[in-house]
């Protein structure tokens, strides 16, 4: 057994959004990875995949997500599965915040760049 508290050497700030990171591998989760996102209103990040389905939970706030060509808005209080190696893009169209889940070993291809980025939170 495993109990992680909320520490600021978990905590990741990029121009978008900050993830504090909570379940993963270098914190005790043999195959999950689970964090927390908050992103404020305006803020986009940029189209991507990810190799791994993920699960989004918004506590706070609402997004816009396009995802394969669809563009839904997701509110708190909603959950939303994004399936694995599809297209993706995150908008806050307000301030939110959204707890995600996916496996460990997931990683993200930006269409135009070579090679695959890590999520550090989420390692």
């Amino acid at each position: 057994m495993h109990v992680i508290s909320a520490s600021p050497e978990n905590v990741t700030a990029t121009p978008n959004a900050t993830m504090t990171g909570f379940a993963a591998p270098s914190r005790g989760s043999a195959e999950l990875s689970s964090w927390h996102v908050a992103m404020s209103a305006g803020s986009a990040g940029p189209e991507h995949s990810v190799s791994r389905e993920q699960v989004w939970t918004l506590t706070a706030g609402s997004l816009e997500v396009t995802c394969a060509g669809r563009t839904e808005k997701v509110a708190a209080g909603r959950t939303l599965v994004l399936p694995p190696d599809v297209p993706r893009r995150i908008h806050a169209a307000e301030a939110f915040e959204a707890y995600v889940v996916m496996r460990a070993d997931g990683v993200v291809s930006v269409p135009g760049e070579e090679g695959t980025r890590v999520l550090p939170w989420a390692r």
